[in-house]
This record gives structure tokens, C-alpha cells and sequence, in this order.
């Protein structure tokens, strides 16, 4: 389908407060070429233009997953199962893990950490026309520590000339950001504890100097009170997890938020659809003050992105509307939440041509049943789905 004119109850075109009451999109050769009122569109536009009407529904851009390991199969033993696959059958899945992503709607996935750069050429795939699939934002290996988090995934380094050299193969490789795992984690429990920084301040600040100076920003894996806070005077442009873990428990420090806001960092927490069990298994005490510590970074103007580290252990693929109503259940309003999702994800990972529905922009779009501004359950009411104007879906 070269173009179409799609039409709709409400089109959300982004920001989510921009709301077009009987309006549509039009869209040609993988762009938005104009939104606007259904009425004026419909009378403007060829008759010989395919018209998509869907009554009882609402457009809006395509959403963003900004933290996703599609070389994760979300198993109790993942690092077995990547680290002993053939890399074709974990090619395969990883294409099949990326196409359930957009069949729930998800447009754009960051991963951010994979082995034998596979991903890159899954992306390459997809970008061909190849494979159908989302937009991939890859990271290829991450950076950690000898013995690190994630070790496994190819990219440990000790010294400063490692460093240097791991980001160059990275980039080399076709990586479009760079990942950090700045402290240690759950998932790789020989390694350093979750708080426990895995790099030195005055690495990560060379870390960051170094992916700049390939065109990339830095994504910072940091559970650690202290660790977030020398990613964030280092420069990194987004923290996943952001949890203020020290060994004594959670301790927040507010004066490290002030820099994150000040500073136009994006937090992505990483919540995956079983969020209600993982609460369960934290305990009422840790889970209050996990809670906590996220509404008063709302509080403080911290800008939000989506991720829900799918892979890992219990974090399914496809689906991604159980994270969003995570933070529902905190008393954020749906139409933030769709922003995280959309418009701020977007602005978190660099991508000018996506986020919003505007002439111009990427056509990544989906097209639900009902209105996801009242209730969020509509997002899992696909009826059409369109990755750079290819319809995937309906």
C-alpha cells in the first residue's frame, strides 16, 4: 500500500494533549504527509487514494520499548540459553521476539545488549524490507567489568585502552548507542552486587567522551545511589533502572535527581508486565519505598521514558501495556503515560522523525479500539499497525 488515507473517532497526534476530534492521517511513501480533520482530508485528497475508515477507534504514533534484550529468551536460564545457541537459531528468534514486539504495537525497540551483534543484522534485514519488524535501536555489546554484569554478551573491559577499543568495535559493528553497565546486577550474580559500581567515575566520563566522539550517546545500566550519580555528572543520556539501591537498602537523594532534570537525562525503569508479582516478592516495605522514590522523581520533573527489559527473566515479549499500567496504578494520568511512551522515548534516543503524528514524520502508527486517554486497555485493541507506512497488521 504506497498511501492511504486512514480515518478515526480521535487521531492522538503527540504531544497527547493534541487530540483532532474526527481526524486522519494521511500517509505516502513511509511518511505522515498530513493530519488533520477527517472531513477536509477525505474532500482534499484523491479519490483514488485507499480510505482505511475505523469508526470507534483512535489513532496515535506507534509506541517506544526503550529497554528490550531480543537475544533473551525471558527464561530462568537465559545466559545458557544465549551463550550456547547457534547463531542462527538465535538470529531466528531474535527476529521472531522483535515481530512479537510490533504485533503488540511497539514500533520502535532500543536493545541494549546482545551478543555477536545479531541484532544489527536483523535491523539491516528490516531496514531492506526484507524482514518485517519494528525499528531497531541497537546496542550491541555492553561495556562491564571483568567478571561483570552481562560478561557474557562479549564486552568486558578493564583498562582505559579497552574501553577505547570495545566502543570502536561497537560502532564499528553498527551500534547506535553505546551501553554501560555502571553497576552490578540480578541477572549475573558471580559479578558485583546491584549497588556495587563497576566502573570508576573517571571511566565513565571517558566512556561517555569516547562514544561522543563516535556520534553516540551512552545508556547507563545503574542500580547504586552513587553510581547514578557519577552517570549522571559523566553525561550519560539515559539511566535504566535508576532503583537507589545501597547496601543498607534504598536511599534517595534528591540533590542527584535535581542534576538528572537539570541535566535533560531520561530515566527508563524497566518494568515488565508481571510487576504485580514482582511487588509481591519484594515485600510491602521495599516495594513502598521502590513506589516512593518514583513518585517523588515524578515530583521533581524527571522525564520518564518506556522500557520493560523484556528477555529477562519473567519479562515476556509482547507485553508491553502491562508496564504502562504500572505506572497508572501510581496515579500517573494516561495521557503522560502515552508520552512516556511516544513523544518522550522518542526524544530520550535522538530520533527527530518519530514520537508525534506530524507532515513529515516516519509513518509508524497504530490504530486501536476506543480511546487509551480513558482507558489504557485500549492500546491491547489493535485493529491496524504500520512500521515506516508498511501496514503490519488488519
Amino acid at each position: 500500500m504506497n498511501e492511504v488515507l486512514i480515518t478515526a473517532d480521535r487521531v492522538i497526534a503527540g504531544p497527547a494533549d493534541q487530540v483532532i476530534d474526527k481526524g486522519g492521517v494521511l500517509v505516502g511513501s513511509g511518511i505522515i504527509a498530513a493530519v488533520g480533520a477527517a472531513s477536509e482530508l477525505d474532500a482534499s485528497v484523491d479519490s483514488r487514494v485507499p480510505r482505511l475508515r475505523c469508526a470507534g477507534a483512535t489513532v496515535l504514533p506507534g509506541m517506544m520499548d526503550c529497554h528490550v534484550h531480543l537475544a533473551f529468551d525471558a527464561g530462568p536460564d537465559l545466559i545458557s540459553a544465549v551463550a550456547d545457541a547457534d547463531p542462527d537459531e538465535l538470529s531466528t528468534a531474535i527476529t521472531t521476539r522483535a515481530q512479537q514486539m510490533l504485533a503488540a504495537g511497539v514500533t520502535t525497540v532500543r536493545d541494549l545488549g546482545d551478543r555477536d551483534d545479531l541484532t544489527v543484522a536483523v535491523r539491516a534485514s528490516i531496514d531492506s524490507g526484507a524482514t518485517v519488524g519494528p525499528r531497531i535501536v541497537a546496542a550491541t555489546a555492553p561495556l562491564t567489568a571483568h567478571g561483570g554484569h552481562c560478561g557474557f554478551l562479549g564486552g568486558e573491559v578493564t583498562t582505559d585502552d579497552d574501553i577505547r577499543a570495545q566502543i570502536a568495535r561497537n560502532a564499528a559493528a553498527g551500534a547506535d548507542v553505546i551501553k554501560v553497565m555502571a553497576s552490578g546486577g540480578a541477572l549475573t550474580p558471580s559479578g558485583p552486587r546491584m549497588w556495587e559500581a563497576q566502573f570508576t567515575p573517571g571511566q565513565l566520563r571517558l566512556i561517555v567522551e569516547e562514544a561522543r566522539r563516535h556520534g553516540l550517546g551512552v545508556a547507563a545500566h545503574a542500580h547504586g545511589t552513587e553510581t547514578i550519580g557519577h552517570c549522571v555528572a559523566a553525561g550519560v543520556r539515559t539511566i535504566e533502572h535508576c532503583s537507589w539501591r545501597t547496601a543498607e537498602g534504598i536511599v534517595y537523594d534528591p540533590e542527584i535527581t535535581d542534576r538528572i532534570v537539570a541535566n535533560d537525562v531520561s530515566v527508563c525503569r524497566c518494568v515488565s508486565g508481571d510487576w504485580q508479582l514482582f511487588l509481591e516478592q519484594m515485600g510491602s516495605e521495599r516495594a513502598a519505598a521502590m513506589v516512593k522514590v518514583i513518585q517523588e522523581m515524578r515530583e521533581a520533573g524527571v522525564r520518564f521514558i518506556a522500557g520493560t527489559d523484556s528477555g529477562v527473566p519473567g519479562a515476556r515479549f509482547g507485553d508491553y501495556v502491562g508496564m504502562l499500567e504500572f505506572f497508572a496504578s501510581l496515579g500517573f494520568g494516561h495521557a503522560e503515560i502515552l508520552d512516556m511512551a511516544t513523544v518522550n522515548s522518542a526524544h530520550a534516543l535522538g530520533l527527530s522523525d518519530t514520537g508525534v503524528l506530524a507532515p513529515g514524520m516516519r509513518a509508524d502508527l497504530i490504530v486501536v479500539d476506543g480511546n487509551p486517554l480513558t482507558e489504557l486497555d485500549a492500546l491491547r485493541r489493535l485493529r491496524h499497525v504500520f512500521t515506516a507506512g508498511r501496514p503490519v497488521t488488519g
